[in-house]
Formats: C-alpha cells, sequence, structure tokens
C-alpha cells in the first residue's frame, strides 16, 4: 500500500532531519564558543593596559618631580646640590634597607613641593631630640602661621655635609617658632646646626611586593612616614629600575668662600680648607678633596669612553663609595647617585585570572589553568625612562 503524501514523514526521514539539524547546530555552536573565548580575553586585556596606564602615570609624575628643591631663603636650588634625592633601595620610617644597598625593584624619591613652608633651624638639632626650633622667614605669607607649618605635614632637614632626615610634624607652637615632629627611636642619627634648612618634603617609595604563598604580586607604595604601605596596582610581576648618570665628575664653579651657591656642577659643597664636618680629611667632603695647592678637585672619577653622552650606572659603580655624609654615617649613600640624570622604568603585569594564563612560560610569568590558546592572554610589559628635570645639572 502506498503512503499518500500528506500523511507526514517516515520515520528514515525523520532521522535523516535529525541528523542533519544536530550538524548544524554543532557548527554554529563550534563558530560561537571561540568567539565567546575571545571577547572574554579581549575585555581582560584592555583590564591589563588599564593598570600598566595607572602604574606608569604614578611613577613617571613622581619621578620627574624627583630632586625639586627650596625656592626661599638659603639652600636653595636643586636637591642635588645637597644630597642624592633618587635611591635604588627602600628609606623611610618602615623598613628601611641596610647603608649601601641596591636593588632594582624599589626606588625612594625626595622633592620639595610649590610650598611656603621652607625655612631654617635657630637652635642645633640632636639626634632624640624632638623639637625643631625654627626662624619665621620674611617670605612667609600673611596670616600664615609660621610659613604654613601644620600637623601631619612632612619635613625634610638637610645641611651642606650631605646629611638628610624626614620628620612628621606632631604639632606647631607659632608664637615660639617651634616644631613637634617624629621620628621611629634610632633612625635619627645626625647632628644639624644652625642654619639648616627645614621644609615641606614628599617622600615615595615604590616597591615590588611578592608573595607566592598568597599569590600577591603589586606594585606598593610607601608615603616615607609610619603609614601602612598602600598597593598601587596589583597582579605585577616584574617591576625594574635603570639608572643612566653623568660620566663627569663634579667640579667647583665658585669657591666656597660665596656666600651664594651653587658652588659647584652638582653635589654638596666641600668645606673650606681647615674645616672638617665629617669623617672626611679637613677640607674634604664625598664629592671634592683637596691637592698639594688647597685647591678643590673631585673626588668622583670620570665614567665611560670620555664622550658627554650618559652611561649606565651599575650595582657596583652604586654600593662602593666613596660614602656621604661619610663612611660610618649609619644612613650613609654613594656619591655616585648624584650623578643619576635619567631613569629607565620596566613594569610588567599579568591577568588576574588563572584561567587566562597558560603554562608559566616567557608569555606568562606564573602559569595558570588554560590549556587553549584562544583563551591565553599573555603578560603585558612597558618600558619608559623618564629625566627628573631638576637633576639635568652640569649638562
Amino acid at each position: 500500500m502506498r503512503l499518500r503524501r500528506d500523511e507526514g514523514f517516515s520515520l528514515v526521514e525523520a532521522v535523516i532531519a535529525a541528523g542533519l539539524m544536530t550538524v548544524v547546530t554543532a557548527s554554529v555552536f563550534g563558530l560561537v564558543h571561540p568567539t565567546r573565548d575571545s571577547f572574554a580575553a579581549e575585555l581582560e586585556v584592555g583590564d591589563l593596559q588599564q593598570r600598566l596606564r595607572v602604574g606608569t602615570d604614578t611613577l613617571s609624575k613622581d619621578l620627574l618631580m624627583a630632586g625639586a628643591g627650596a625656592y626661599l631663603g638659603s639652600h636653595t636650588g636643586s636637591l642635588a646640590y645637597f644630597f642624592a634625592s633618587v635611591l635604588p633601595f627602600r628609606q623611610g620610617a618602615n623598613n628601611n634597607d641596610p647603608a649601601g644597598t641596591f636593588a632594582t625593584d624599589r626606588i625612594t624619591l625626595r622633592y620639595v613641593p610649590s610650598t611656603a613652608s621652607q625655612t631654617t633651624i635657630v637652635a642645633d638639632v640632636t639626634p632624640g631630640l624632638l623639637t625643631l626650633e625654627v626662624a619665621a622667614e620674611s617670605q612667609c605669607p600673611p596670616n600664615a602661621s609660621l610659613c604654613g607649618f601644620a600637623r601631619g605635614m612632612s619635613v625634610l632637614v638637610f645641611d651642606d655635609t650631605g646629611s638628610h632626615d624626614l620628620f612628621t610634624i606632631t604639632s606647631v607652637t607659632s608664637n615660639s617658632a617651634q616644631l613637634a615632629i617624629s621620628k621611629p627611636a634610632g633612625l635619627a642619627t645626625t647632628t644639624y646646626t644652625v642654619g639648616s634648612k627645614v621644609v615641606e618634603a614628599v617622600s615615595h617609595t615604590y616597591f615590588l611586593k611578592t608573595d607566592d604563598v598568597t599569590q600577591t604580586y603589586q606594585l606598593m607604595h610607601d608615603d616615607g612616614t609610619i603609614n601602612a604601605d598602600v598597593p598601587v596596582i596589583d597582579h605585577v610581576v616584574g617591576l625594574r629600575f635603570d639608572y643612566y648618570g653623568e660620566p663627569n665628575p663634579p667640579t667647583m664653579l665658585k669657591p666656597v668662600s660665596e656666600p651664594a651657591g651653587p658652588w659647584t656642577t652638582y653635589g654638596p659643597k666641600p668645606p673650606p680648607p681647615g674645616v672638617k664636618p665629617t669623617a672626611y680629611p679637613a677640607g674634604e667632603n664625598c664629592t671634592f678633596m683637596l691637592d698639594g695647592h688647597e685647591n678643590h678637585v673631585p673626588r668622583l672619577a670620570a665614567l665611560g669612553p670620555g664622550s658627554p653622552a650618559l652611561v649606565p650606572l651599575t650595582s657596583a659603580q652604586l654600593t662602593d663609595g666613596p660614602w656621604c655624609p661619610d663612611a660610618i654615617d649609619p644612613n650613609r649613600w654613594d656619591a655616585d647617585l648624584l650623578r643619576v640624570r635619567t631613569i629607565w622604568v620596566t613594569l610588567r603585569v599579568e591577568t588576574a585570572a588563572a584561567a587566562l594564563r597558560g603554562p608559566a612560560s616567557a608569555l606568562f610569568s606564573h602559569g595558570g589553568t588554560s590549556r587553549g590558546g584562544a583563551r591565553w592572554v599573555p603578560d603585558q610589559e612597558v618600558r619608559f625612562q623618564v629625566s627628573p628635570r631638576n637633576l639635568n645639572l652640569g649638562r
């Protein structure tokens, strides 16, 4: 008996149709699946790029300002005329690195912001003393209580020898021109004599935090005080600072007997012959010594092939002395740090999602769980240079 056409499909026809539909549907999902993976990966790539932008902007801003000094009263000009304001180690109230340390993944920067809080001390400050007696400078703005110094402000005290210390103001007594200060015990070791400079200051330490146990990898910031460290960006797997510096040693611009500086192309001025403020011989300091005719000549050597181009500063060069203020000071630093003119920064970040990271390799600092290339988001890295405008001295 023959089936009429209006009686429907046969079983064979239905099976064939279902099979064709399955093949078509599988093909469609086969196309959609990698597209979904690609969409997830693209979102994460955007997040990586945004974190790189935040890190680059944050570091660039503070690196550019490094070395900015006072502009009122005495001791004016770049901080590089007095001490090194770029340090390849951690210096502050918390977790100081030992003297003479060099690290590629941390940096400390100091500078004076735009401020009227700039004066000098009128009584010697000895280690352990928690009061600064200061002069009320004539350049202070009207109606500003003691040049605008205020509780909680960070202040920098420095002199002509290369010594410097960061303090936090705990109270201000305007009628007696006194600043009560605090600093963790044992960190203030220098006696500052009358005339030493006191200025509002900014301190920034950036370093890489690596904790494999908790899988915490962060660019961290320390403000130099007892405040807790603060993360800047997460999943930072690489941070490196490289330094390029002035090949020529500092030279004298005018006799130290002149009342106003700058006296040198860079670095602290030496004391007059016969005066011995540090452990160096009388008339000498970490950057200058006396020749047989009592003329000041450079203590630092020339670097490089003799061209004026900046030269890379190695770990050995920045940890072998001569030391400022001198070799016995617990807060000593290498005089070659005064040469720093340009800092190269390398910053590398990884995706926060382990499901988008493949096996540990050149593409991934830390391996993940992804086994398919369509879902891979490799680490991203940026390298940039900053030439602090206040450190381009003697060029």
